[in-house]
């Protein structure tokens, strides 16, 4: 969240000084940056950063799945309306 917050404030300093500049300082700063992007480490850091919130996705989603409100988020998308319906009518079910 913090390369975030840092990245969009980057951002929005490049766009105010570009536009303060002049259109070519703007195109200047806009390629610096886009170089900065496409460099090889800046792109390793990337893919790093995305397997790790791969990995943290599905450890996240097996721990939810094996919990007890996984199970129950489980037993009611497994079920369809009509099932619940079915159910909820089968209770104290008797002649009224």
């Amino acid at each position: 969240m913090r390369g975030k917050l840092m990245f969009l404030t980057g951002l929005a300093a490049g766009f105010v000084l570009g536009s303060r500049a002049g259109r070519e300082k703007y195109e200047e700063i806009r390629d610096s940056a886009k170089k900065l992007w496409e460099s090889p480490s800046v792109q390793e850091a990337a893919g790093v950063a995305q397997a790790q919130a791969t990995k943290l996705y599905s450890e996240g989603k097996d721990k939810l799945q094996s919990s007890k409100l996984g199970e129950k988020l489980q037993a009611t998308t497994n079920s369809t309306p009509a099932d619940s319906l079915a159910g909820s009518n089968n209770k104290g079910s008797g002649t009224v």
